[in-house]
């Protein structure tokens, strides 16, 4: 496993090429609209936005959405789709939690999808989701099974080769949320770092507050 991050900034220009993440962000957000009942009362935050593909699937079914990341870059793309459009309920939030940044705000709902396996530690961000959601509110997460560090091409800032649901739903009741469960919603098949054609499960695991 690589220790150094990722610089998601080299790749946002091209990030929204592959019609795999488009795919994706798509089936993610019937998937979170589904399971978390998302509303057009709620205020939402994406986690790990990058260039907004499942902020923008959003926005148009809530009240407010922010889409919080660590690269400047993905936002820059985010926030020129943003102003393009002129949407006045989406915005976003450069959120550096390994350079002590905290989540601002309190939250119907807080989403991240393909993101915590770049996070390093798992339970102060669960934490931090805690915090930021308001009474009754919901999580809803979204990542890859225990893949075995086949499914990217390069390993680098990935800090976990997907996760065990029942461990990562024990992190959660850790943390103090309720109500937590999983369910498969999508798979991804593409050529693994081995050279093989895999397909990769990708769950949702929704919790309440």
């Amino acid at each position: 496993m690589n220790n150094q991050r990722r610089d998601f900034d080299a790749a946002a220009a091209t990030w929204d090429e592959k019609p795999q993440r488009v795919r994706l962000a798509r089936e993610v957000a019937e998937a979170l609209v589904r399971h978390l009942g998302i509303a057009e009362t709620m205020n939402v935050l994406d986690f790990g936005c990058g260039t907004g593909l499942l902020t923008l699937q959003l926005q148009p079914l809530v009240r407010t959405i922010v889409g919080a990341d660590s690269s400047r870059g993905m936002l820059d793309v985010l926030n020129a789709k943003i102003a393009a459009a002129g949407w006045d309920n989406t915005c976003s939030m450069n959120l550096d939690l390994e350079q002590g940044d905290s989540l601002k705000g309190k939250y119907h709902r807080i989403v991240s999808s393909m993101t915590l396996h770049h996070v390093r530690e798992i339970e102060p961000l669960l934490a931090q989701f805690h915090r930021a959601l308001l009474p009754g509110g919901m999580v809803g997460l979204v990542d890859l099974d225990l893949e075995g560090g086949r499914f990217h091409d390069d390993n680098t800032g990935v800090f976990h080769f997907g996760f065990d649901r029942t461990a990562l739903r024990s992190l959660l009741a850790a943390a103090g949320f309720t109500e937590v469960r999983d369910l498969t919603i999508t798979e991804i098949v593409k050529q693994a770092g081995d050279g093989t054609t895999r397909n990769f499960s990708v769950f949702l695991i929704a919790a309440r507050k």
